[in-house]
């Protein structure tokens, strides 16, 4: 299988609008043989939302990839020196997830995972979720796109009329994004269009 022998590091930060989306994408990594560590904000941890319970999320995710999840900085700390993860997608990554990860800011188990594994030199690959990608959050989507390391999978904006600054990861995309990040290669096009 494709990823037969590769460990995937799988982060969730807080879109949780976004959560429904990206599950068939862990369960497709797991199908084709990825050994799957789930990495979570406290946001998903602690949060209930109309998108769902956090109990929910946290069972679909050990359900899924057969992992306790990584919820603590502490825990996340090893992945730097153990060096586990082959590659790191923050899936959906938020604004505020792009804007520390841009600024060195680590405050969560998504971002220690971040750091650990640009520290290593290895693939991050970031599926944005941010209501101002194209407001405030521009500069930080551009300090990243330049990062040695650092991929994205493809984005647009998702609702150009309603919600302008908005931009989204086309989710599906992430094994392929993934793939192409293991081989120093960024997927193209990256920029799509999503409405």
């Amino acid at each position: 299988m494709k990823w037969q022998g590769k460990t995937v590091g799988y982060a969730l930060s807080g879109s949780h609008c976004t959560f429904a989306e990206v599950m068939p994408v862990i369960q497709r990594f797991v199908d084709e043989g990825a050994n799957v560590v789930p990495i979570v904000t406290q946001t998903l941890l602690t949060t209930d939302t109309r998108f769902g319970t956090a109990k929910e999320w946290q069972r679909q995710l050990t359900s899924i990839t057969g992992n306790d999840i990584i919820s603590t900085i502490v825990d996340a700390e090893p992945l730097g020196p153990s060096k586990l993860l082959d590659v790191l997608v923050i899936a959906p990554c938020t604004g505020n997830t792009t804007s520390k990860l841009a600024n060195a800011q680590t405050d969560s188990p998504v971002l220690m995972a971040a750091k650990a594994q640009m520290r290593n030199l290895r693939p991050l690959v970031l599926a944005i979720s941010t209501n101002d990608g194209l407001g405030l959050n521009a500069a930080n989507i551009a300090k990243l796109l330049v990062c040695k390391n650092v991929y994205f999978v493809p984005f647009g904006q998702d609702n150009p009329i309603q919600k302008p600054n908005s931009l989204v990861a086309k989710m599906e995309l992430v094994p392929e994004t993934c793939e192409a990040a293991l081989n120093g290669k960024q997927l193209q096009p990256l920029l799509i269009e999503r409405a």
